[in-house]
């Protein structure tokens, strides 16, 4: 849920708060904002108090995002796109029918009546990754989970802002189909992140542990994906 606090300065700070079974308030700075973790119980006046005594922090921040912001995606021919870690180029035609997208050699090709409407071309290249990331996602799920020894449920594509993926009590796992952009190995980290959570729901040693046990550089991984953050959320 997005929620706005007016500083005594007068100064806005936006925030999406979810709520986690978590002791203590966690502020994270993402390619879409503010990202606080807060404990189910906290008091709304109690969490603003905590913004406020935190407020030169998260202005600064925020400021640095936005000076750091990418230029936004223009969704045009010639547009620099990223699968598994490599730029492709999108290639746009028009054609009197919508043709299925192609890709190859670095090119991904749409050729469809309204090529040069941005929503569309959108929306196809979107639809396009999100099939390509359930064929990949299951793949590397299949082979993690047998080298962990566990066994999952099922698989289904996020789109979520602020989590790269998740694993309940069911064994449903949901990861964001915004990962395929990324380089294989970071995928492959927020998969066996992911498994982790079948033998611990939780983020103690024990779980980083089972997290090590089936990729030990998972502490630069997650370094990576936060440097790739802003780039993966241009889509």
């Amino acid at each position: 849920m997005t929620h706005t606090l007016t500083l005594p300065s007068g100064d806005q700070i936006h925030y999406h708060l979810e709520h986690r079974q978590r002791r203590t308030v966690g502020l994270k700075i993402s390619a879409t904002g503010l990202i606080i973790h807060a404990p189910k119980r906290i008091s709304q006046a109690h969490l603003e108090s905590i913004l406020v005594l935190k407020a030169e922090w998260i202005l600064k921040k925020l400021e640095a995002r936005v000076a750091n912001q990418l230029p936004a995606m223009q969704w045009q021919d010639s547009e620099q796109l990223f699968l598994l870690g490599n730029k492709i180029t999108l290639a746009l035609a028009f054609d009197s029918r919508s043709r299925a997208v192609e890709y190859e050699f670095g090119l991904l090709q749409l050729a469809m009546p309204n090529h040069e409407d941005a929503a569309a071309v959108e929306r196809k290249v979107v639809q396009w990754y999100k099939k390509q990331a359930l064929t990949d996602f299951a793949r590397r799920l299949e082979i993690f989970s047998s080298k962990l020894g566990v066994s999952f449920s099922s698989l289904t594509l996020s789109n979520a802002k602020s989590r790269w993926g998740s694993c309940n009590s069911r064994k449903e796992i949901r990861l964001n189909w915004r990962l395929l952009q990324a380089p294989p190995h970071i995928i492959n980290y927020v998969v066996c992140h992911e498994l982790a959570h079948l033998i611990e729901m939780n983020h103690s040693a024990k779980f980083w542990a089972v997290v090590a046990s089936i990729y030990p550089d998972y502490k630069l991984a997650e370094k990576e994906l936060k440097a790739w953050s802003p780039k993966l959320h241009l889509m």
